[in-house]
């Protein structure tokens, strides 16, 4: 008789990958990072009210923001759940498992030329959503650039290279922004999260199984005087200024120190329960002043494995911390950089019983 060769055991079949289905569009809106009033937080500054951001007046700037629609027609606004409401001025949460695919169909509402790029994602060259010379030609530049009233569909996926690494838990951040004119994009307000979890992981709205709340933060210090709208905002701002943007003096007037939008704060109040397991996502945006130090008042949290209650963003950065909160009460949530928190990049979070 022949060798009898042993085969590999059977492995259990992969269940297939989902394919995630968005219908994003760039919107002009009249944003206003002030919509409940100034200082809401309370804090005292050792400058006059006018400097600090006293009184009741609102800081209102046109720019240009993801929104998401339920579907292709783009007629109908898909409305935010109170879970998400905090979201602020962040486009709308993308989320898929690992080995799942990501199909964003990108209607571009503006009359400005834009894109849509992912951060840690799979993609190949028709769907990178940023210009250069690349050796591509023809439709493979098509996600370039989407011109005003135009559509364009990206396809992204999510091998295992773009979950959780070995030091991560059950969830990791990336994000995604518009990489035309990359800096003057960002700072026109089109910015947005994704969140990947381990394969196997994802409760059927996307959320991580071993977390009971998840919190998305985005602290960014935009520079009105970069938007694509700034000669439109300044004109309604400062009548008859000829200033150049330029302008130092200028610059530091229009630049807003935010998080997800709102300063002094604004940001709709993050609540959760004490015991729960709450994970926070945090990102930043672009410009150089964007050095942060996260900081949480009252509990502590888990980040990279090590106990802290500050988490530090570079430009760009992405970071999880995990909190098990303990402590009752309503407690600041904001940037300990001093121009930063003085500028009111302040947010509060409540712990209930």
């Amino acid at each position: 008789m022949g060798s009898q060769k042993t085969l590999p055991a059977a492995t259990p079949q992969q269940k297939p990958g989902v394919v995630h289905e968005y219908y994003i569009a760039a919107d002009e809106v009249e944003w206003d990072y002030t919509p409940h009033g100034r200082n809401l937080a309370g804090i005292p500054h050792a400058e006059d009210a006018e400097e600090s951001g006293g009184g009741t007046g609102h800081l209102i700037y046109h720019k240009a923001i993801y929104r998401e629609y339920t579907d292709g027609t783009f007629k109908t606004l898909k409305i935010r759940t109170q879970q998400w409401a905090h979201l602020g001025i962040l486009g709308p949460l993308i989320r898929a498992e690992v080995g799942d695919s990501i199909r964003v169909v990108f209607r571009n509402n503006t009359h400005l030329t834009l894109t849509m790029h992912p951060h840690g994602l799979e993609y190949k060259k028709d769907a990178e959503g940023a210009p250069y010379n690349d050796g591509t030609m023809g439709t493979v530049k098509a996600d370039d650039g989407v011109l005003p009233g135009g559509t364009y569909t990206y396809i992204w996926t999510v091998p295992e290279r773009s979950g959780p690494g070995p030091m991560d838990g059950s969830s990791v951040l990336w994000m995604y922004h518009s990489h035309f004119v990359e800096s003057k994009d960002m700072n026109t307000g089109l910015m947005g999260p994704i969140i990947i979890t381990r394969k196997g992981w994802a409760r059927s709205d996307g959320s991580p199984k071993d977390v009971d709340r998840e919190f998305v933060t985005m602290f960014a210090v935009f520079d009105e005087t970069d938007s694509w709208f700034f000669p439109k905002n300044i004109g309604t701002k400062v009548p008859g200024a000829r200033l150049k943007a330029t302008d130092p003096v200028l610059r530091e007037q229009n630049l807003v120190y935010s998080i997800n939008g709102y300063i002094e704060g604004n940001l709709p109040m993050l609540v959760m329960r004490r015991g729960e397991h709450v994970r926070w996502y945090l990102l930043s945006n672009s410009n150089e002043d964007d050095v942060h130090m996260a900081h949480w008042h009252g509990n502590t949290v888990l980040c990279n494995g090590m106990r802290t209650d500050t988490v530090f963003l570079g430009p760009m950065a992405m970071a999880v911390a995990d909190m098990v909160p303990d402590n009752i009460g309503i407690w600041l949530y904001h940037c300990h950089v001093n121009d930063h928190f003085i500028g009111g990049m302040v947010a509060q979070y409540q712990v209930l019983p």
